[in-house]
């Protein structure tokens, strides 16, 4: 997968960060306006890695995602696929540019 920064979509490296660590990860991550609430809403895929797999088999589902020299923003883990990469989401600020 090459890294991408396009507006509304990123893919690439990051960082999850929760209560008990902090791991670099790649992401796929998609982001939208919202015109019925009025906030951006953005959402994506942790690439399967067992440190955030676990997070979220052990109810630990509040982290922050950052990317790059950005400011970490509050994201929501959600489920584990079948492969086992995590679905993340977020509202309001993006962690991409």
């Amino acid at each position: 997968m090459s890294d991408t920064d396009d507006g509304d979509e990123y893919a690439g490296p990051a960082e999850v960060q929760a209560e008990t660590g902090a791991w670099a990860v790649r992401v796929t991550l998609t982001g939208r306006f919202e015109p019925v609430d009025g906030q951006y809403h953005w959402a994506g895929r942790i690439l399967p890695h067992s440190d955030v797999e676990s997070l979220v088999r052990t109810g630990k589902r509040q982290v922050t995602v950052r990317i790059s020299d950005r400011a970490a923003v509050p994201a929501r883990l959600a489920e584990v696929d079948p492969w086992g990469g995590v679905r993340v989401v977020g509202v309001n600020r993006p962690p991409w540019r």
